[in-house]
């Protein structure tokens, strides 16, 4: 069974510097249909405008991983860590027994635009920690960004779940399958394909069930993020 959550059904929080779209609930927004999925616990579109962002908060027992689709956003957090994040590249963050950390565009002028993932840990109390890595996808397959092992062009999570970028011109195909015990979640960052029978375009998501196999097919130059999730 394959079960669609639509861009425009997500929640919104919406500020003077924020559009953010939560496809789970997620702070204000509860929706008890969408509480997570699996492990996977929220995907946050987030439009940054220039000079805004998040001052310093504090996350525990949480794997946060941040994806840049455009711009660039600046992290400071209590282990130390400095960097600005652009498209091309993951970050992981280990809450563990507890992370503080800001995020804030990078630019003056121009705005960030970014999906902030959240996964619950295979277990509590890990020791917080943090990573960053670049990746370079080719059209037509998935490249993995996240594992519980680290894959060699991403980011180690404590988690049995995977996740993999995928690039895809129009009218290209990309076969998506799921071995028996595993769930899968396919969300769209840009453009538009169809999903079996299904269209699916940017911000929308789709759970798909154990065992199923499904045939993506690009309507225009798409952009993809998929998780593979015990």
């Amino acid at each position: 069974m394959i079960a669609i959550r639509k861009s425009q059904e997500r929640g919104l929080t919406k500020t003077s510097w924020l559009n953010s779209r939560h496809t789970f609930s997620f702070a204000d927004y509860h929706d008890p249909k969408f509480m997570g999925f699996r492990s996977l616990r929220v995907i946050n579109e987030d439009q940054i405008g220039p000079g805004g962002g998040f001052p310093t908060h504090h996350h525990s027992d949480m794997e946060i991983l941040t994806y840049l689709v455009s711009g660039g956003l600046e992290h400071k957090d209590s282990l130390g860590n400095g960097s600005v994040i652009r498209p091309g590249e993951i970050q992981r963050m280990t809450a563990g027994t507890g992370i503080a950390h800001s995020e804030f565009n990078h630019s003056r002028a121009e705005p960030a635009h970014l999906l902030q993932i959240w996964l619950l840990p295979a277990q509590s109390g890990l020791t917080p920690g943090y990573e960053q890595r670049s990746f370079n996808p080719l059209p037509g397959a998935l490249l993995p960004l996240a594992g519980p092992n680290a894959p060699a062009t991403g980011v180690t999570i404590h988690q049995d779940a995977t996740l993999a970028v995928g690039l895809l011109q129009p009218n290209q195909t990309l076969e998506l399958g799921l071995r028996a015990g595993r769930f899968g979640w396919l969300q769209v960052v840009r453009g538009a394909l169809r999903l079996g029978e299904l269209q699916l375009k940017a911000g929308d998501g789709a759970a798909l069930d154990s065992q199923e196999t499904a045939l993506l097919r690009a309507s225009a130059a798409t952009e993809l993020l998929w998780f593979d999730l015990a």
